[in-house]
């Protein structure tokens, strides 16, 4: 494996002494990395990090996933870097913006998640796809917090307050099934995912380690749900 494959076009150079945690940080979401450039840069706990939002991040987030409003602010949130596994068999690099509340939890599911191989597509923020929902999960991509209301309704998300947490997004849809017996997809693109019967890659079902994870760390998940499914979702119980 190359020492590095950049997602975008920000360059990594081997770090000097005392610099793997600051280096590890300028990774893109999106980089693959190889387990000798994890060692070089410090080893895994340079790689799973929970700070407060740094300032290009915030930058990147103004009238995307978030704006303005009475309800939570930079101070209430976190930016996460973690590392993943995909079925490339190759690590990425991701990242995440949560609630300051589940922070830690989430690094360590995601850390516990990187040790087991567990894939997961892509982990960048939503703000790549300008905190269009559709067009991320169509993408598949794996986030937290966005300022946004419940699909069909004018209810804040759990994600607004960065609480939720959507994995592998396009295999494992939001459903509702309408009184007029339409039923309503997210993404449009995977209605073939509905069916829990069928196998195909990164579904989350029971006995998951993904979903035995948030369980055990004080999540519910979407997938239990009655009137709805949502099997990539898993929100903080209150």
């Amino acid at each position: 494996m190359a020492c590095l494959t950049v997602f975008s076009p920000i360059a990594a150079q081997t770090p000097a002494a005392g610099t793997a945690s600051k280096a590890a940080k300028a990774w893109p979401a999106g980089t693959v990395v190889s387990r000798q450039d994890i060692a070089a840069w410090g080893g895994l706990d340079s790689c799973f990090l929970s700070e407060p939002i740094p300032e290009d991040v915030w930058a990147r987030m103004q009238g995307k996933t978030y704006k303005e409003n009475p309800h939570i602010g930079r101070d209430d949130l976190r930016h996460i870097r973690a590392l993943h596994w995909d079925y490339d068999e190759q690590v990425h690099v991701g990242e995440m913006v949560c609630n300051k509340l589940i922070a830690d939890r989430l690094v360590r599911i995601l850390r516990t998640l990187y040790e087991h191989h567990y894939p997961i597509m892509r982990m960048v923020l939503p703000d790549v796809y300008d905190a269009d929902d559709e067009q991320q999960m169509r993408a598949n991509n794996s986030s937290c917090f966005c300022f946004r209301v419940v699909a069909g309704s004018q209810k804040l998300s759990k994600h607004a307050r960065g609480l939720a947490v959507d994995i592998n997004t396009l295999y494992n849809p939001y459903y509702k099934d309408r009184a007029d017996g339409t039923r309503f997809v997210q993404p449009a693109t995977a209605a073939e995912y509905c069916d829990r019967t069928a196998n195909f890659p990164y579904k989350i079902s029971k006995g998951d380690l993904c979903l035995r994870l948030f369980l055990e760390n004080g999540f519910e998940w979407g997938g239990d749900w009655k009137t709805c499914k949502d099997f990539q979702h898993f929100e903080l119980k209150e």
